[in-house]
Protein backbone atom coordinates (compact mmCIF):
# COMPACT_ATOMS: atom_id res chain seq x y z
CA UNK A 1 0.00 0.00 0.00
CA UNK A 2 1.35 3.39 -1.06
CA UNK A 3 0.03 6.87 -0.34
CA UNK A 4 -0.57 10.07 -2.26
CA UNK A 5 -1.41 13.68 -1.50
CA UNK A 6 -4.99 14.78 -2.18
CA UNK A 7 -3.49 17.64 -4.23
CA UNK A 8 -1.30 15.41 -6.40
CA UNK A 9 2.08 16.86 -5.50
CA UNK A 10 3.42 13.65 -4.00
CA UNK A 11 2.75 9.98 -4.82
CA UNK A 12 4.19 6.54 -4.01
CA UNK A 13 4.76 7.45 -0.35
CA UNK A 14 5.27 4.72 2.27
CA UNK A 15 3.14 4.29 5.39
CA UNK A 16 6.12 5.13 7.60
CA UNK A 17 6.65 8.44 5.78
CA UNK A 18 2.94 9.27 6.10
CA UNK A 19 2.89 8.33 9.79
CA UNK A 20 5.57 10.91 10.55
CA UNK A 21 4.00 13.65 8.45
CA UNK A 22 1.45 16.39 8.95
CA UNK A 23 0.16 18.12 5.86
CA UNK A 24 1.79 16.96 2.63
CA UNK A 25 4.38 19.40 1.22
CA UNK A 26 1.83 20.64 -1.35
CA UNK A 27 -0.64 21.49 1.43
CA UNK A 28 -2.79 18.42 0.82
CA UNK A 29 -3.58 15.46 3.03
CA UNK A 30 -2.23 11.95 2.60
CA UNK A 31 -4.56 9.17 1.47
CA UNK A 32 -4.03 5.57 0.34
CA UNK A 33 -3.69 5.30 -3.42
CA UNK A 34 -6.25 2.47 -3.41
CA UNK A 35 -9.18 1.68 -1.09
CA UNK A 36 -9.43 -2.10 -0.49
CA UNK A 37 -12.74 -3.77 -1.34
CA UNK A 38 -14.13 -6.47 0.98
CA UNK A 39 -16.27 -9.40 -0.09
CA UNK A 40 -19.35 -10.48 1.87
CA UNK A 41 -17.55 -13.61 3.12
CA UNK A 42 -14.85 -11.43 4.67
CA UNK A 43 -17.45 -9.24 6.39
CA UNK A 44 -19.16 -12.34 7.78
CA UNK A 45 -15.85 -13.58 9.16
CA UNK A 46 -15.00 -10.22 10.70
CA UNK A 47 -18.43 -9.97 12.32
CA UNK A 48 -17.26 -12.35 15.08
CA UNK A 49 -14.06 -10.41 15.83
CA UNK A 50 -13.32 -8.33 18.91
CA UNK A 51 -12.57 -4.63 18.52
CA UNK A 52 -8.75 -5.10 18.79
CA UNK A 53 -8.97 -7.83 16.14
CA UNK A 54 -10.87 -5.47 13.83
CA UNK A 55 -8.23 -2.78 14.35
CA UNK A 56 -5.55 -5.32 13.46
CA UNK A 57 -7.36 -6.39 10.28
CA UNK A 58 -7.96 -2.81 9.14
CA UNK A 59 -4.37 -1.76 9.83
CA UNK A 60 -3.01 -4.80 7.99
CA UNK A 61 -4.81 -3.64 4.83
CA UNK A 62 -3.14 -0.22 4.91
CA UNK A 63 0.34 -1.12 6.23
CA UNK A 64 2.51 -3.55 4.28
CA UNK A 65 3.98 -6.52 6.13
CA UNK A 66 7.43 -5.37 5.03
CA UNK A 67 6.89 -2.16 7.00
CA UNK A 68 5.25 -3.87 9.99
CA UNK A 69 5.12 -7.67 10.42
CA UNK A 70 1.71 -8.98 11.50
CA UNK A 71 2.93 -10.31 14.86
CA UNK A 72 4.45 -6.91 15.71
CA UNK A 73 1.22 -5.19 14.70
CA UNK A 74 -0.80 -7.49 16.98
CA UNK A 75 1.56 -6.84 19.87
CA UNK A 76 1.46 -3.06 19.61
CA UNK A 77 -2.36 -3.04 19.35
CA UNK A 78 -2.51 -5.16 22.49
CA UNK A 79 -0.27 -2.65 24.28
CA UNK A 80 -2.36 0.27 22.99
CA UNK A 81 -5.54 -0.92 24.68
CA UNK A 82 -4.09 -1.96 28.06
CA UNK A 83 -5.19 1.24 29.81
CA UNK A 84 -8.85 1.05 28.72
CA UNK A 85 -11.39 0.59 31.49
CA UNK A 86 -13.79 -1.71 29.58
CA UNK A 87 -12.80 -5.28 28.73
CA UNK A 88 -14.27 -4.96 25.21
CA UNK A 89 -12.76 -1.47 24.69
CA UNK A 90 -16.12 -0.30 23.26
CA UNK A 91 -19.63 -0.97 24.54
CA UNK A 92 -22.97 -0.71 22.78
CA UNK A 93 -25.75 0.63 25.03
CA UNK A 94 -29.14 -0.57 23.78
CA UNK A 95 -31.76 1.88 25.04
CA UNK A 96 -35.48 2.55 24.59
CA UNK A 97 -37.14 3.40 21.28
CA UNK A 98 -34.45 1.82 19.11
CA UNK A 99 -31.67 4.02 20.46
CA UNK A 100 -28.24 2.39 20.16
CA UNK A 101 -25.34 4.36 21.63
CA UNK A 102 -21.81 3.15 20.94
CA UNK A 103 -19.70 4.14 23.96
CA UNK A 104 -16.28 4.97 22.57
CA UNK A 105 -14.95 6.78 25.62
CA UNK A 106 -13.53 4.07 27.91
CA UNK A 107 -9.92 5.18 27.44
CA UNK A 108 -7.71 7.21 29.77
CA UNK A 109 -9.11 10.64 28.83
CA UNK A 110 -12.77 9.55 28.55
CA UNK A 111 -12.91 10.46 24.83
CA UNK A 112 -13.14 8.42 21.63
CA UNK A 113 -9.86 9.85 20.40
CA UNK A 114 -8.06 7.53 22.84
CA UNK A 115 -9.02 4.65 20.51
CA UNK A 116 -6.92 5.81 17.57
CA UNK A 117 -4.38 7.84 19.49
CA UNK A 118 -3.27 4.96 21.71
CA UNK A 119 -2.55 2.88 18.61
CA UNK A 120 -0.78 5.69 16.80
CA UNK A 121 1.40 6.31 19.87
CA UNK A 122 2.51 2.68 19.74
CA UNK A 123 3.12 2.86 15.97
CA UNK A 124 5.30 5.94 16.43
CA UNK A 125 7.41 4.38 19.13
CA UNK A 126 7.77 1.15 17.10
CA UNK A 127 9.20 2.92 14.05
CA UNK A 128 11.31 5.36 16.11
CA UNK A 129 12.95 2.45 17.95
CA UNK A 130 13.74 0.81 14.60
CA UNK A 131 15.32 3.95 13.14
CA UNK A 132 16.77 5.32 16.42
CA UNK A 133 15.24 8.71 15.62
CA UNK A 134 13.36 11.41 17.52
CA UNK A 135 10.20 13.29 16.51
CA UNK A 136 8.39 16.38 17.73
CA UNK A 137 4.60 16.28 17.50
CA UNK A 138 2.84 19.58 16.83
CA UNK A 139 -0.89 19.47 17.42
CA UNK A 140 -3.79 21.88 17.78
CA UNK A 141 -6.86 20.84 19.71
CA UNK A 142 -10.47 21.90 20.13
CA UNK A 143 -10.70 19.78 23.27
CA UNK A 144 -10.04 16.05 23.28
CA UNK A 145 -7.28 15.58 20.70
CA UNK A 146 -4.64 17.26 22.85
CA UNK A 147 -5.15 15.18 25.99
CA UNK A 148 -5.42 11.92 24.02
CA UNK A 149 -2.22 12.73 22.13
CA UNK A 150 -0.41 13.60 25.36
CA UNK A 151 -1.49 10.38 27.07
CA UNK A 152 -0.45 8.28 24.09
CA UNK A 153 3.21 9.35 24.33
CA UNK A 154 3.74 10.91 27.80
CA UNK A 155 7.18 10.11 29.11
CA UNK A 156 8.42 8.66 25.79
CA UNK A 157 12.15 9.27 25.38
CA UNK A 158 12.08 9.62 21.59
CA UNK A 159 9.03 11.93 21.27
CA UNK A 160 8.26 15.50 22.34
CA UNK A 161 4.79 16.98 21.94
CA UNK A 162 3.64 20.59 21.59
CA UNK A 163 -0.10 21.14 22.07
CA UNK A 164 -2.00 24.35 21.33
CA UNK A 165 -5.38 24.65 23.08
CA UNK A 166 -7.91 27.49 22.70
CA UNK A 167 -8.05 29.24 26.08
CA UNK A 168 -11.53 29.21 27.62
CA UNK A 169 -13.04 27.27 24.72
CA UNK A 170 -12.42 23.75 26.08
CA UNK A 171 -14.28 22.44 29.08
CA UNK A 172 -12.35 22.92 32.36
CA UNK A 173 -11.69 19.18 32.60
CA UNK A 174 -10.46 18.98 29.01
CA UNK A 175 -8.01 21.78 29.76
CA UNK A 176 -6.85 20.23 33.05
CA UNK A 177 -6.22 16.89 31.34
CA UNK A 178 -3.59 18.70 29.29
CA UNK A 179 -2.13 21.25 31.68
CA UNK A 180 -1.68 18.83 34.61
CA UNK A 181 0.67 16.55 32.68
CA UNK A 182 4.05 17.63 34.01
CA UNK A 183 6.46 15.64 31.83
CA UNK A 184 9.72 16.72 30.22
CA UNK A 185 8.41 15.77 26.77
CA UNK A 186 5.06 17.61 27.05
CA UNK A 187 4.71 21.31 26.15
CA UNK A 188 1.27 22.97 26.29
CA UNK A 189 0.33 26.43 25.00
CA UNK A 190 -2.92 28.17 25.96
CA UNK A 191 -3.87 30.29 22.93
CA UNK A 192 -5.99 33.42 22.98
CA UNK A 193 -8.01 32.35 19.94
CA UNK A 194 -10.32 29.77 18.42
CA UNK A 195 -9.32 26.24 17.36
CA UNK A 196 -9.41 27.35 13.71
CA UNK A 197 -7.17 30.35 14.48
CA UNK A 198 -4.55 28.24 16.25
CA UNK A 199 -4.48 25.82 13.29
CA UNK A 200 -3.13 28.59 11.04
CA UNK A 201 0.39 28.89 12.55
CA UNK A 202 0.58 25.09 12.71
CA UNK A 203 -0.25 24.83 8.99
CA UNK A 204 2.38 27.49 8.23
CA UNK A 205 5.07 25.60 10.14
CA UNK A 206 4.27 22.41 8.22
CA UNK A 207 4.48 24.35 4.95
CA UNK A 208 8.16 25.05 5.77
CA UNK A 209 9.29 21.65 4.51
CA UNK A 210 12.99 22.24 5.14
CA UNK A 211 12.34 23.15 8.80
CA UNK A 212 9.93 20.24 9.25
CA UNK A 213 12.48 17.79 7.84
CA UNK A 214 15.36 19.21 9.89
CA UNK A 215 13.46 18.91 13.16
CA UNK A 216 11.43 15.80 12.24
CA UNK A 217 8.06 17.46 13.03
CA UNK A 218 4.76 15.61 12.65
CA UNK A 219 1.09 16.04 13.51
CA UNK A 220 -1.33 13.93 15.53
CA UNK A 221 -4.48 15.81 14.56
CA UNK A 222 -6.73 13.88 12.22
CA UNK A 223 -4.52 15.52 9.60
CA UNK A 224 -2.47 12.37 10.29
CA UNK A 225 -3.68 9.46 8.15
CA UNK A 226 -2.92 6.87 10.86
CA UNK A 227 -5.60 8.43 13.10
CA UNK A 228 -8.21 8.10 10.36
CA UNK A 229 -7.06 4.56 9.55
CA UNK A 230 -7.60 3.22 13.07
CA UNK A 231 -11.00 4.93 13.30
CA UNK A 232 -12.26 2.89 10.34
CA UNK A 233 -12.49 -0.08 12.71
CA UNK A 234 -15.23 1.31 14.93
CA UNK A 235 -17.60 1.59 11.95
CA UNK A 236 -17.21 -2.13 11.38
CA UNK A 237 -17.74 -2.76 15.10
CA UNK A 238 -20.87 -0.57 15.14
CA UNK A 239 -22.24 -2.29 12.05
CA UNK A 240 -21.68 -5.83 13.32
CA UNK A 241 -23.32 -5.05 16.67
CA UNK A 242 -26.37 -3.35 15.14
CA UNK A 243 -26.90 -5.46 12.02
CA UNK A 244 -29.99 -7.67 12.47
CA UNK A 245 -28.52 -10.52 10.36
CA UNK A 246 -25.21 -11.28 8.69
CA UNK A 247 -26.82 -14.00 6.54
CA UNK A 248 -29.10 -11.84 4.37
CA UNK A 249 -28.15 -11.11 0.76
CA UNK A 250 -27.49 -8.26 0.35
CA UNK A 251 -26.46 -7.45 3.91
CA UNK A 252 -28.86 -5.08 5.72
CA UNK A 253 -28.17 -1.36 5.90
CA UNK A 254 -27.24 0.26 9.24
CA UNK A 255 -27.31 4.03 9.74
CA UNK A 256 -24.43 5.49 11.78
CA UNK A 257 -24.83 8.99 13.22
CA UNK A 258 -21.62 10.94 13.81
CA UNK A 259 -21.21 14.18 15.81
CA UNK A 260 -18.95 16.02 13.40
CA UNK A 261 -16.31 18.75 13.72
CA UNK A 262 -13.12 18.53 11.64
CA UNK A 263 -14.62 15.50 9.83
CA UNK A 264 -11.81 13.03 10.57
CA UNK A 265 -14.17 10.53 12.17
CA UNK A 266 -16.73 10.64 9.36
CA UNK A 267 -13.91 10.40 6.80
CA UNK A 268 -13.08 7.04 8.37
CA UNK A 269 -16.75 6.11 7.98
CA UNK A 270 -16.69 7.14 4.32
CA UNK A 271 -13.70 4.86 3.73
CA UNK A 272 -15.46 1.97 5.51
CA UNK A 273 -18.44 2.60 3.22
CA UNK A 274 -16.20 2.48 0.14
CA UNK A 275 -14.63 -0.75 1.39
CA UNK A 276 -18.07 -2.36 1.09
CA UNK A 277 -19.57 -1.91 4.57
CA UNK A 278 -23.32 -1.29 4.03
CA UNK A 279 -23.70 1.81 6.20
CA UNK A 280 -25.52 5.09 5.76
CA UNK A 281 -23.62 7.98 7.32
CA UNK A 282 -25.17 11.03 8.97
CA UNK A 283 -22.99 14.01 9.91
CA UNK A 284 -24.63 16.01 12.68
CA UNK A 285 -23.14 19.38 13.58
CA UNK A 286 -23.94 22.17 16.00
CA UNK A 287 -24.52 25.76 14.88
CA UNK A 288 -21.04 25.75 13.34
CA UNK A 289 -22.66 24.19 10.32
CA UNK A 290 -20.30 24.39 7.34
CA UNK A 291 -20.43 20.62 6.80
CA UNK A 292 -24.23 20.58 6.89
CA UNK A 293 -24.43 23.45 4.40
CA UNK A 294 -21.91 21.76 2.12
CA UNK A 295 -23.78 18.45 2.11
CA UNK A 296 -27.19 20.05 1.68
CA UNK A 297 -26.46 22.52 -1.11
CA UNK A 298 -22.72 22.68 -1.85
CA UNK A 299 -22.20 25.81 0.28
CA UNK A 300 -18.58 25.25 1.33
CA UNK A 301 -18.02 28.66 2.87
CA UNK A 302 -16.89 30.03 6.20
CA UNK A 303 -19.37 31.70 8.52
CA UNK A 304 -18.51 35.10 9.96
CA UNK A 305 -17.35 33.55 13.24
CA UNK A 306 -17.27 30.39 15.31
CA UNK A 307 -20.16 30.09 17.73
CA UNK A 308 -19.24 28.77 21.17
CA UNK A 309 -21.53 25.87 22.06
CA UNK A 310 -22.20 23.24 24.71
CA UNK A 311 -20.33 20.81 22.42
CA UNK A 312 -16.99 22.66 22.14
CA UNK A 313 -14.99 19.85 20.51
CA UNK A 314 -17.01 20.34 17.32
CA UNK A 315 -16.94 24.15 17.35
CA UNK A 316 -15.07 24.14 14.06
CA UNK A 317 -15.64 26.10 10.85
CA UNK A 318 -12.67 24.80 8.84
CA UNK A 319 -13.22 21.02 8.63
CA UNK A 320 -9.94 20.13 6.93
CA UNK A 321 -10.84 16.46 6.46
CA UNK A 322 -13.58 17.43 4.01
CA UNK A 323 -10.67 17.64 1.57
CA UNK A 324 -10.26 13.87 1.90
CA UNK A 325 -13.98 13.26 1.34
CA UNK A 326 -14.00 15.58 -1.70
CA UNK A 327 -11.00 13.67 -3.08
CA UNK A 328 -12.64 10.28 -2.58
CA UNK A 329 -15.94 11.34 -4.14
CA UNK A 330 -14.29 13.15 -7.08
CA UNK A 331 -12.61 9.89 -8.16
CA UNK A 332 -9.31 11.18 -6.78
CA UNK A 333 -9.25 14.28 -8.97
CA UNK A 334 -6.22 15.96 -7.40
CA UNK A 335 -6.28 18.95 -9.75
CA UNK A 336 -9.86 19.74 -8.79
CA UNK A 337 -9.12 19.36 -5.08
CA UNK A 338 -6.04 21.57 -5.31
CA UNK A 339 -8.06 24.29 -7.06
CA UNK A 340 -10.95 24.03 -4.59
CA UNK A 341 -8.85 24.07 -1.44
CA UNK A 342 -6.57 26.90 -2.57
CA UNK A 343 -9.69 28.90 -3.44
CA UNK A 344 -11.14 28.10 0.00
CA UNK A 345 -7.98 29.28 1.76
CA UNK A 346 -7.83 32.50 -0.28
CA UNK A 347 -11.53 33.47 -0.29
CA UNK A 348 -13.05 31.56 2.66
CA UNK A 349 -15.27 29.68 0.25
CA UNK A 350 -14.92 27.29 -2.67
CA UNK A 351 -17.04 26.31 -5.61
CA UNK A 352 -18.18 22.69 -5.28
CA UNK A 353 -18.94 21.40 -8.80
CA UNK A 354 -22.50 20.13 -9.27
CA UNK A 355 -21.38 16.56 -9.96
CA UNK A 356 -19.30 16.46 -6.76
CA UNK A 357 -22.06 18.13 -4.75
CA UNK A 358 -24.55 15.50 -5.94
CA UNK A 359 -22.18 12.67 -4.98
CA UNK A 360 -21.63 14.23 -1.56
CA UNK A 361 -25.34 14.54 -0.76
CA UNK A 362 -25.80 10.95 -1.95
CA UNK A 363 -22.95 9.61 0.22
CA UNK A 364 -23.77 11.57 3.39
CA UNK A 365 -26.83 12.85 5.17
CA UNK A 366 -26.56 15.75 7.58
CA UNK A 367 -28.36 17.72 10.23
CA UNK A 368 -27.68 20.67 12.51
CA UNK A 369 -28.74 21.13 16.14
CA UNK A 370 -28.49 23.97 18.65
CA UNK A 371 -27.78 24.08 22.39
CA UNK A 372 -31.49 23.93 23.25
CA UNK A 373 -31.76 20.69 21.27
CA UNK A 374 -28.75 19.29 23.11
CA UNK A 375 -30.24 20.08 26.55
CA UNK A 376 -33.62 18.61 25.56
CA UNK A 377 -31.95 15.43 24.30
CA UNK A 378 -29.81 15.00 27.42
CA UNK A 379 -32.97 15.36 29.56
CA UNK A 380 -35.05 13.02 27.42
CA UNK A 381 -32.39 10.30 27.36
CA UNK A 382 -32.05 10.53 31.16
CA UNK A 383 -35.81 10.38 31.76
CA UNK A 384 -36.27 7.47 29.37
CA UNK A 385 -33.20 5.43 30.32
CA UNK A 386 -31.40 7.00 33.31
CA UNK A 387 -28.55 7.30 30.83
CA UNK A 388 -26.32 10.37 30.81
CA UNK A 389 -25.07 11.70 27.47
CA UNK A 390 -22.24 14.13 26.94
CA UNK A 391 -23.29 17.14 24.80
CA UNK A 392 -21.42 15.84 21.74
CA UNK A 393 -23.12 12.45 21.97
CA UNK A 394 -26.40 14.33 22.44
CA UNK A 395 -25.78 16.09 19.11
CA UNK A 396 -26.00 12.66 17.44
CA UNK A 397 -28.86 11.37 19.58
CA UNK A 398 -30.92 14.49 18.77
CA UNK A 399 -31.00 13.29 15.17
CA UNK A 400 -32.18 9.85 16.31
CA UNK A 401 -35.04 11.32 18.34
CA UNK A 402 -36.08 13.58 15.47
CA UNK A 403 -36.19 10.65 13.06
CA UNK A 404 -37.86 8.19 15.45
CA UNK A 405 -40.54 10.75 16.31
CA UNK A 406 -41.29 11.07 12.60
CA UNK A 407 -41.38 7.28 12.27
CA UNK A 408 -39.88 7.49 8.78
CA UNK A 409 -37.18 4.82 8.92
CA UNK A 410 -36.99 1.17 9.91
CA UNK A 411 -33.22 1.00 9.35
CA UNK A 412 -31.23 0.15 12.52
CA UNK A 413 -29.36 3.21 13.75
CA UNK A 414 -26.21 3.61 15.85
CA UNK A 415 -25.27 6.94 17.46
CA UNK A 416 -21.58 7.40 18.21
CA UNK A 417 -20.93 8.59 21.78
CA UNK A 418 -17.61 10.36 21.47
CA UNK A 419 -17.00 11.38 25.09
CA UNK A 420 -18.20 10.70 28.61
CA UNK A 421 -20.59 13.18 30.21
CA UNK A 422 -18.17 13.74 33.10
CA UNK A 423 -15.90 15.79 30.83
CA UNK A 424 -18.66 18.36 30.31
CA UNK A 425 -20.05 18.99 33.77
CA UNK A 426 -21.30 22.49 32.95
CA UNK A 427 -23.53 21.15 30.18
CA UNK A 428 -24.81 18.35 32.41
CA UNK A 429 -25.65 20.82 35.18
CA UNK A 430 -27.28 23.16 32.67
CA UNK A 431 -29.61 20.29 31.78
CA UNK A 432 -30.53 20.00 35.47
CA UNK A 433 -28.72 16.67 35.81
CA UNK A 434 -25.91 15.56 38.11
CA UNK A 435 -22.66 14.17 36.69
CA UNK A 436 -20.95 11.28 38.45
CA UNK A 437 -17.33 12.30 38.86
CA UNK A 438 -14.72 9.51 38.99
CA UNK A 439 -11.87 9.99 41.50
CA UNK A 440 -9.24 10.41 38.76
CA UNK A 441 -11.22 13.29 37.24
CA UNK A 442 -11.86 14.94 40.61
CA UNK A 443 -8.14 14.72 41.39
CA UNK A 444 -7.31 16.95 38.41
CA UNK A 445 -8.71 19.97 40.27
CA UNK A 446 -5.97 19.83 42.94
CA UNK A 447 -3.01 18.96 40.70
CA UNK A 448 -0.26 21.37 39.67
CA UNK A 449 -0.60 22.79 36.16
CA UNK A 450 1.87 23.96 33.56
CA UNK A 451 1.30 25.81 30.29
CA UNK A 452 2.61 28.82 28.40
CA UNK A 453 0.44 31.60 26.99
CA UNK A 454 0.06 32.68 23.38
CA UNK A 455 -1.58 36.08 23.56
CA UNK A 456 -3.49 37.79 20.77
CA UNK A 457 -1.17 40.13 18.91
CA UNK A 458 1.90 37.95 19.49
CA UNK A 459 3.57 36.11 16.61
CA UNK A 460 2.34 32.57 17.31
CA UNK A 461 4.20 31.11 14.35
CA UNK A 462 7.49 32.58 15.55
CA UNK A 463 6.81 31.22 19.04
CA UNK A 464 6.36 27.73 17.62
CA UNK A 465 9.61 27.94 15.67
CA UNK A 466 11.43 29.02 18.82
CA UNK A 467 9.94 26.23 20.94
CA UNK A 468 10.79 23.53 18.40
CA UNK A 469 14.39 24.78 18.14
CA UNK A 470 14.63 24.93 21.95
CA UNK A 471 13.41 21.32 22.27
CA UNK A 472 16.00 20.10 19.77
CA UNK A 473 18.79 22.06 21.41
CA UNK A 474 18.00 20.65 24.87
CA UNK A 475 17.72 17.12 23.47
CA UNK A 476 21.17 17.30 21.91
CA UNK A 477 22.89 18.61 25.06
Amino acid sequence: MKYTSTRGGLTDVSFEQVLFSGYAPDGGLFMPEEIPSLEMAMLQTWSTYSYPQLVEEICSLFISREDLPREDLRDLISKAFRRFRHKDILELATLKNGLNVLEMWHGVTYAFKDLAMSCVGQLLQYFLRKTKKHTTILVGTSGDTGSSAIESIRGAENINIIVLLPRGRCSPIQELQMTTVIEDNVHVFSVDGTSDELDEPIRNVFADTEFVKRHNIMSLNSINWARVMVQIAHYFYAYFHCCPSMNEIPLPLVEIVVPTGAAGNITAGSIAQMMGLPIRLVAVVNENDIIHRTIQNGDFSLADSIKASLAPSIDIQEPYNMERIFWLLSDKDSNLIKTMMEEFKKLGKANVPEVLSAKLSQALRSSTVNDDNVIETMLRCWKDNQYLLCPHSAVAVTYHYQQSDLGTSSVPRCCLATAAAVKFQEAVLKAGLTPEIPPEIRALETMDTRCAAMKRGEDWEKMLYHKIEEIDALRKM
